[in-house]
């Protein structure tokens, strides 16, 4: 009937004028108690990464290195500490994952270029000048394919490109130098026609500029003809050997458990805050107003009851002190079943003598009953305290004199009345045992049960109208009255389950009682359930 370990009981809250820290404990109080959705939305998690594990074909991933060089017309000549700005590394791996080397490595492995596009990865290292191609492939071989096809294809498309453009810068040398022989023809005839020696000086120092421009645009020609265009080579081929699994499928199990707990944590917080429940007695204050009766807690080993049994035979010492007989205390509660709590209360106030009557009107008299004795056969032996009969009526002999008429009358050893008979069709007649059993030298009435010096009746609220102490089972009080109804008749204590019972249920619940002119004696923290 209640919590695991006594500290997690919070008798006091903060003060409203001094709000306490919030703390690590305050924090995960939340998650804890909605565990329960918490671990159902990590399983939702796990599943959905093990679907995706399972159900999502696993791909292998291939790479290819190529080292770009810079193209210069000396190839021996060292590039110096920019090596990585004398080649624009963005551009060349825009080229890379490019049009035209997708569309190459599509006509030669065959497939859609948005599939090869998806499949194609190309990294770029900072500071350097080097091209990682990076190919997924549900096979090792197309993997190895994929990535050994994407370089060269890159290769061939940049050397296209550089041939282009040297090709341009020959032919625009080669119209040039065209011109110029043609203006050099031209000054050699007027040279060779012209009689003025000032006009020929003239003319022959103009061919000498002309002869030299021709120089130099066959000599930028010939550079530009020897300049080497290769972009690069394949420093490290793909290999089947080298092939490893695209990403670290595990880990996607452990993914999807730890995203689906943190989804599970915001849907507690999210719930928490619509759906308060009492957590602590400062709780309860708060949504009652009423004073504490007691905590009742859930043992620590359910093999040992001792500790509930103890708290409430603390909560039934706070009841007695608030009532004198005749008292008719109903247990009234939101939406939460108070059998156990009530059948505990009548065996400790029975223990101590009284005469108590367990009225319920919901059929839930058995399970009292049973309840009832249950813990009677856990009740603490005093022995201080020995067990006195109840009074005789007046009238009644002595028991010694009892006991000296029945030693004095000599027992028949036939039954009164009954004589053998020689009749083989007699019947015989056997007088019946009455079914109470004697205990503590008193009869005890078949619907009762003793409780040390007292003794705990069952029966319905109407029956037990001529009774000292009623308590009263009532029922939930969110879809039935009757217990707030019993309760005008005599007082009231309200049940708060910890952990269960809602907060508004539980204002609503004492509004209705004050509403109706009862006062509650107060409320008893408590737990669903039995050790």
């Amino acid at each position: 009937m209640t919590d695991a370990t006594s500290g997690s009981w919070t008798t006091d809250g903060p003060s409203a004028a001094t709000p306490g820290a919030v703390t690590l404990t305050d924090l995960l109080r939340v998650p804890m108690h909605r565990m329960r959705l918490v671990g159902a939305a990590a399983l939702v998690g796990l599943l959905a990464a093990l679907g995706y594990v399972l159900l999502v074909p696993s791909t292998l991933t291939a790479n290819a290195v190529v080292a770009v060089r810079p193209v210069v017309t000396d190839a021996f000549t060292p590039s110096g500490a920019g090596a990585d700005r004398a080649v624009n590394m963005n551009v060349e791996s825009g080229i890379a994952t490019g049009t035209e080397v997708v569309r190459r490595l599509a006509d030669a492995a065959g497939g859609h270029p948005r599939d090869i596009r998806g499949a194609l990865e190309v990294e770029v290292p900072t500071g350097g000048q080097i091209l990682r191609f990076s190919y997924q492939a549900g096979e090792a071989q197309r993997a190895v394919q994929g990535a050994n096809l994407a370089a060269q294809a890159y290769l061939d498309v940049r050397r296209t490109m550089y041939e282009q453009q040297r090709a341009e810068m020959l032919r625009s040398y080669d119209a040039s130098i065209t011109k110029v022989a043609a203006q050099q023809a031209v000054l050699q005839r007027r040279a060779s026609t012209t009689k003025d020696p000032a006009v020929a000086n003239a003319v022959v120092a103009e061919l000498s500029g002309v002869n030299n421009q021709l120089t130099q645009l066959n000599s930028a020609r010939t550079e530009i003809a020897a300049v080497d265009v290769n972009p690069g080579w394949v420093t490290q081929s793909a290999e089947k050997s080298l092939v490893a699994s695209a990403g670290h499928r595990p880990l996607y199990l452990v993914a999807g458990l730890l995203g689906g707990a943190l989804i599970g944590i915001v849907l507690a917080y999210a719930w928490e805050s619509a759906d308060r429940r009492v957590r602590s007695v400062a709780d309860g204050r708060d949504a009652t107003g009423l004073p504490l009766l007691g905590t009742v807690r859930r043992p620590a080993f359910r093999g040992s009851p001792r500790a509930v049994d103890a708290d409430v035979r603390y909560v039934a010492m706070a009841v007695a002190e608030r009532v004198r007989p005749p008292a008719r205390v109903a247990l009234v509660s939101t939406r939460e079943d108070a059998t156990a709590l009530t059948a505990g209360l009548a065996v400790a106030l029975a223990a101590d003598g009284r005469d108590v009557f367990v009225a319920d009107d919901s059929g839930r008299a058995e399970r009292l009953r049973a309840t009832v004795l249950a813990d009677r056969g856990r009740l603490p032996i005093d022995p201080s305290r020995p067990l006195v009969p109840k009074p005789r009526p007046a009238g009644s002999p002595p028991a010694a004199a009892a006991g000296e008429a029945a030693a004095a009358r000599r027992p028949s050893p036939h039954p009164p009345g009954g004589r053998p008979s020689t009749d083989a069709d007699a019947t015989l007649t056997i007088p019946r045992v009455s079914s109470a059993r004697p205990e503590n030298g008193r009869v005890v009435d078949p619907d009762e049960v003793s409780v040390g010096v007292g003794s705990v009746r069952f029966g319905t609220w109407r029956q037990g109208a001529d009774h000292g102490l009623v308590l009263f089972n009532a029922p939930a009080a969110e879809s039935d009255e009757r217990g707030v109804a019993v309760a005008r008749q005599g007082s009231a204590v309200v049940v708060v389950e910890r952990d269960r019972t809602r907060q508004s249920d539980l204002r609503r619940l004492v509004e209705r009682l004050r509403a109706a002119g009862v006062t509650p004696l107060g409320f008893v923290l408590t737990r669903n359930g039995r050790a």
